[in-house]
């Protein structure tokens, strides 16, 4: 990597997964010119989402959150490349796919269920710092 090159966790949620669309997030990824780092499809455990939403632990929508991202296996990525974490967030498009613009993998995969928790298809690390911690958390040997 060089300075200006960064690295982003990406998961395909329970929802994408369930959906069929992993395929779909990956080529629109590479399609980006990010470089898929490291991948896996795994099942989440509860000590590892608790650390990866530590932040929200607390806030009503803790516990559905963890329901649903342990609900199914998810798919695991790291991808890199200049500015991907901004990059990614903005191909995601807006957490509420109601919002989301289209073009974006919510705006155009994405919908609201009507359910506790926003099933939105997609997360990507927000900053560097988030980057560096969820990474760790997935991919503990990278």
């Amino acid at each position: 990597m060089t300075a200006q090159t960064e690295r982003s966790l990406v998961i395909v949620k329970p929802d994408g997964y369930r959906r069929g669309l992993t395929g779909e997030v990956l080529r629109r990824i590479e399609a980006k010119g990010y470089t898929l780092a490291a991948l896996q499809v795994t099942e989440a455990t509860r000590e590892q989402l608790a650390e990866h939403y530590a932040e929200h632990e607390g806030k009503p929508f803790y516990e559905p959150l963890v329901e649903f991202m342990s609900s199914g296996p998810v798919v695991v990525a790291v991808i890199e490349g200049n500015d991907c974490i901004k990059g990614f967030r903005s191909l995601a498009g807006a957490t509420n796919p109601t919002e989301a613009a289209p073009g974006s993998i919510r705006g155009d995969l994405g919908r609201d269920w009507g359910l506790k928790v926003q099933q939105n298809i997609v997360h990507g690390s927000d900053s560097t710092e988030s980057a560096e911690r969820e990474i760790g958390i997935w991919f503990p040997n990278l």
